[in-house]
């Protein structure tokens, strides 16, 4: 599984140069139920922060901006789309037509290709595909080969877990898989994580997200969410901290709400 490229924190890094510094955020309590009471009154969280507040243009820009890197790893009509179990592929070689093939991804996250054999795809976009598979055939086989990977189908049913887990990539689901889960099959959190996770979503084409405490998870506080296929779990690094706050600074304290 390929880790959160550092791309990605200096992409954050550059949405928020225009915006507004973020300050501490409130968690979001679970249940969808209080969504609706969260967005039409002005709420205080357990820890005494106030509420949401709806951000200026300039922080609104930078949210829009981040939210998006963030979704666009589960997005099937995005380039920054993760490859999952059971997507196919099609790849072809310019002017090689017996190796440009349609290959599935399997179970295990890998395909088969000719003379290279058995390789991993899964958590991998693909222009990753792409580059690989060019260093590969350009290294024994063939002279600056010219690949295209594209996604024909997208057919995996999976969450995309990142940032500071062991094994940050795409977990397939099988059944129903709540956050605790997703991320113990990340290997669990690292040394150095925060004791939080973000949850970005695609509902009805908006984008939505909330952050959940582990802790309070973990402590039968707070009721563990299940996740639905596409999530994108964060969880936060230093690096990309200050781009998870800025998002989660301005939703109101309730499980998935909408970003901008």
């Amino acid at each position: 599984m390929m880790a959160l490229p550092r791309v990605l924190a200096a992409a954050i890094a550059a949405a928020l140069v225009s915006a507004c510094g973020a300050s501490s955020v409130s968690d979001f309590s679970s249940g969808q139920a209080q969504l609706a009471e969260d967005r039409s009154q002005s709420k205080v969280s357990s820890s005494g922060n106030a509420a949401a507040q709806p951000p200026d243009a300039r922080q609104a820009e930078a949210i829009k901006k981040v939210a998006d890197t963030y979704t666009s790893m589960g997005d099937p009509s995005s380039k920054a789309y993760r490859i999952g179990p059971r997507d196919v592929l099609d790849i072809a070689v310019f002017k090689v037509p017996e190796l440009s093939k349609t290959v599935q991804v399997s179970e295990a996250g890998t395909i088969n290709y000719p003379l290279i054999g058995e390789m991993a795809a899964g958590g991998k976009t693909a222009r990753e595909i792409e580059l690989e598979l060019t260093k590969k055939l350009g290294a024994k086989y063939l002279q600056n080969p010219a690949i295209t990977v594209f996604v024909k189908e997208h057919n995996s049913q999976r969450v995309t877990v990142e940032g500071a887990v062991t094994k940050p990539g795409v977990i397939p689901m099988a059944g129903g898989i709540t956050l605790l889960q997703a991320i113990a099959q990340s290997g669990g959190l690292t040394l150095t994580a925060e004791k939080t996770a973000v949850v970005f979503r695609m509902v009805d084409g908006k984008r939505s997200g909330g952050k959940y405490d582990i802790s309070d998870i973990r402590a039968g506080k707070a009721e563990d969410p299940p996740l639905q296929s596409g999530d994108v779990i964060i969880v936060p690094t230093s690096d990309m901290r200050e781009g998870v706050e800025m998002v989660t600074k301005f939703l109101p304290l309730a499980a998935i709400a909408p970003l901008l």
